[in-house]
């Protein structure tokens, strides 16, 4: 499964490349999980600068039927999973906690 999200991972990052919804920002797909069916992947991103976040993720849930598209015509696998996006917020809980730690 690690070998099939690393995959959807690399590939999906060129097509956000290619096919941009949002050229004034950077993308970086940090993760992907997907189902043991294949018929669903959650996908992890982080996007600078951080006030255009929320208009980047509409923007690529608005444009998964096209990333779709491009996956079909370079992987072979038995489905192409829905996407599920959602912004990774595990690097701003990690600044809050050693901000936490520098005021002890």
């Amino acid at each position: 499964m690690e070998q099939v999200n690393e995959m959807l991972r690399s590939e999906l990052s060129n097509a956000i490349a290619i096919e941009s919804p949002m050229p004034n920002a950077l993308i970086t797909i940090k993760k992907i999980k997907c189902s043991p069916d294949l018929k669903s992947a959650t996908i992890f991103i982080s996007v600078l600068p951080d006030n255009v976040s929320g208009s980047a993720l509409k923007n690529l849930r608005k444009s998964g039927k096209t990333f779709s598209k491009l996956l079909k015509n370079r992987i072979h696998l038995k489905y192409i999973p829905k996407f599920n996006w959602r912004l990774d917020t595990s690097e701003k809980y990690v600044e809050e906690i050693e901000q936490a730690i520098k005021e002890l």
